[in-house]
């Protein structure tokens, strides 16, 4: 177990989307430095897997179904957080959708609104109620925090036929620089971390289908990404190494955006 820059003994973090792909990914990385977890995630069994993982780094390790999409679940989920630990750290939204349509003009309304309720509105609901409790740590004394924000490359580039995806992740982006700005006297920072194509569940797993090789391709360092290239931009977030970085948003995407 780590003591050195990135030790996060004594630190409490929470990962949504925990259990599997990137969410696993950042929650290896805060593990291997020493650091508690809570894993929220609406996958019982998934849990316990990645439950036992994670203890294997010698870390306590607390697992919940949640469903981000409610506001009263992350509500729930904090108080029994704040029960088990007494503290919160670090909070990283990572639950999210794939992406279901190919067109917006075959995006129903209703499939447009379920996927902003997980991918904007259950992120903007986990953050901010993470920062409601590292604001009250730090009206008694105690100032410090991360918030983190999974996006994605859609951020910055439009994406056809994925509006509500693209729009969700536009949109964090802004509210969590809002975050840095209003939360910074206390302490509390608020990143978003933006992946390239990463080869997770959702893209398959195993050897580089046509696709992985496809976008693979379009990267200076030829290959996908994997989870294992988010374990440590999620310790280096959630250790007071990065105190004074705030209100950005880290590409991780093997040069793929500034290949022009």
């Amino acid at each position: 177990m780590s003591k050195g820059l990135f030790d996060l003994g004594g630190k409490v973090t929470v990962v949504t989307g925990g259990n599997s792909g990137l969410g696993l990914g950042f929650a290896r990385g805060i593990a291997k430095q020493g650091g508690s977890l809570a894993i929220w995630a609406r996958n019982a069994e998934k849990n316990a897997a990645a439950k036992k993982e994670l203890e294997s780094y010698g870390v306590r390790v607390e697992t919940r179904q949640v469903d981000v999409s409610s506001e009263e679940q992350i509500i729930a989920a904090y108080a029994a957080l704040m029960n088990d630990f007494g503290r919160v750290d670090c909070v990283i939204a990572n639950a999210g959708l794939p992406p279901s349509s190919n067109s917006m003009l075959d995006l129903s309304t209703k499939d447009y609104h379920a996927f902003l309720d997980v991918g904007l509105h259950g992120a903007f609901h986990t953050l901010r109620e993470g920062a409601r409790l590292m604001v009250k740590r730090a009206q008694t004394g105690e100032p410090g925090g991360s918030l983190i924000f999974c996006g994605s490359l859609s951020m910055f580039k439009g994406l056809s036929g994925k509006p509500h995806y693209a729009g969700s992740k536009g949109a964090m982006g802004a509210i969590v620089r809002s975050m840095a700005v209003e939360f910074g006297k206390y302490g509390i920072r608020a990143n978003s971390v933006a992946p390239g194509y990463i080869k997770t569940g959702m893209t398959g797993e195993g050897e580089l289908s046509p696709l992985d090789k496809y976008m693979a391709a379009k990267n200076p360092i030829p290959r996908p990404g994997y989870p294992s290239d988010f374990e440590g931009i999620a310790a280096f977030l959630a250790s007071d190494a990065s105190s004074f970085l705030s209100g950005d948003t880290i590409v991780i995407d093997g040069a793929c955006m500034v290949n022009i």
